[in-house]
């Protein structure tokens, strides 16, 4: 059995693994966070607690699910608020959390109205006995606007909100930040300048998932409406990826310690975020669909990979990817290269023939007789909409030419086969 060290630093916390997880519906009590600590889980970011005069009445049903054909959980619609229990409730959750559980880490999130609040929350979290805070900037969908995601979108108000947790702890402080936002940048550094000392990213992305056709509403139905709400799930994933680029390439913050949190449901997932900056590693979807035993297999998987990577500590792989991903003018665009068929596992089914005609270049013949395509690289341009549309995975990549007037030789060329290998649906 392969055993790697998967224990982190973060904010000089330490973490045995670097799953938690994230503020939401799946740790609202003390017994689902046991459970989860239980199960194996590094840490818990409790369910936003929020000021004792704001109270919370939440709508029913409150969710809803973005599906793929026959895949469902693509997206997952959340119009949940903060937690519902009441100030002491939560405070005496974290109590007992750390009582029963002194070696596993437990995040307080707090969300404020103002700056008394923010202050206040901080200092009652931090005599509970928690370990971090976690500032909720970001929830999209809070009945108050002093409070969520529009304030996470102002930068004077995140760094006024900040300030004010610092007056009321010296717990480190992180602040998750809005993915509701064109850029990221000058929110996160006005969190800094405030005194947080790292970023969580992304909370959820505003959204209306589906509409009913027959009744007209968007979904899930509450007496007749419905509302703009978060989304979450692995169609979230390229946009917290994206996020955590700019972080972590912007001026002065090429170091910054992240938090990383959306669509994160397989080791693989994992592994990307912590290629992509992210030191520790938030989860709820992936939790909702299979429970928290889920974090073994992410462990598991993510302990493999580092075997295969030859590393022992997983702090090894943090940000190694941000340095190969750059702006697209940089990008070399001197060759191309030729999609390749492999005749034993085509089975005919034309998918490359019409996705390239009716969606790409016209670049891929086809011969009825035969059933078979073939490339036309007089008119193919390399851009690979057939390799990703082939239900098979029968096209990979092939030749490299270099583009006329441009110098180099395509041997030169880094291009990895397996980078373009769809795989089998």
């Amino acid at each position: 059995m392969i055993s790697k060290d998967l224990s982190v630093e973060f904010l000089g916390v330490h973490f045995e693994n670097p799953f938690l997880l994230s503020s939401s519906p799946v740790d609202n009590c003390y017994e689902m966070c046991a459970k989860a600590f239980d199960e194996g889980w590094g840490g818990v970011v409790f369910k936003t607690i929020g000021p004792k005069h704001f109270k919370i009445n939440e709508v029913s049903p409150r969710f809803d699910e973005l599906t793929k054909e026959g895949t469902p959980f693509v997206g997952f619609k959340n119009m949940e608020q903060i937690a519902e229990h009441s100030l002491e409730e939560n405070l005496h959750d974290l109590r007992h959390l750390k009582d029963d559980y002194p070696n596993k880490v437990v995040i307080a999130s707090i969300m404020g109205t103002n700056e008394e609040d923010w202050e206040t929350l901080a200092q009652l979290v931090t005599e509970a006995g928690a370990d971090m805070i976690e500032m909720n900037l970001s929830c999209p969908q809070m009945t108050s606007h002093e409070m969520g995601s529009d304030v996470g979108t102002n930068p004077e108000l995140v760094k006024k909100y900040c300030a004010a947790v610092k007056r009321g702890s010296d717990l480190p402080m992180m602040a998750k930040m809005t993915p509701n936002i064109t850029d990221m940048v000058p929110a996160a550094k006005a969190s800094m300048a405030g005194g947080a000392v790292g970023i969580a990213t992304i909370n959820t992305v505003k959204s209306v998932a589906n509409i009913d056709l027959d009744r007209k509403v968007g979904l899930p139905i509450v007496n007749g409406k419905s509302s703009i709400s978060g989304f979450s799930g692995k169609a979230v994933k390229p946009i917290a990826l994206r996020f955590l680029q700019q972080l972590r390439t912007a001026a002065g913050l090429e170091q910054l310690p992240i938090s990383g949190i959306g669509g994160i449901e397989t080791w693989q997932d994992a592994a990307e975020f912590i290629l992509m900056g992210a030191t520790t590693l938030q989860v709820t979807t992936s939790v909702m669909q299979y429970g928290y035993r889920i974090v073994e297999d992410m462990k598991n998987g993510l302990m493999h990979y580092m075997e295969d990577q030859h590393v022992e500590h997983l702090s090894e792989l943090i940000g190694v990817a941000n340095k190969n991903i750059v702006p697209a003018e940089d990008l070399d665009r001197d060759y191309k290269v030729y999609p390749k068929i492999d005749w034993d596992k085509c089975i005919g089914c034309g998918r490359c023939y019409i996705s390239c005609f009716d969606g790409a270049h016209q670049a891929i013949t086809w011969d009825i007789k035969t059933r078979r395509p073939s490339i036309d690289t007089s008119k193919c341009v390399g851009c690979h909409l057939c390799n990703l549309v082939c239900p098979v995975g029968a096209i990979t990549t092939g030749e490299v030419v270099m583009k006329p007037g441009t110098k180099g030789n395509p041997e030169d060329v880094q291009i990895e086969s397996s980078r373009l290998t769809h795989p089998v649906q």
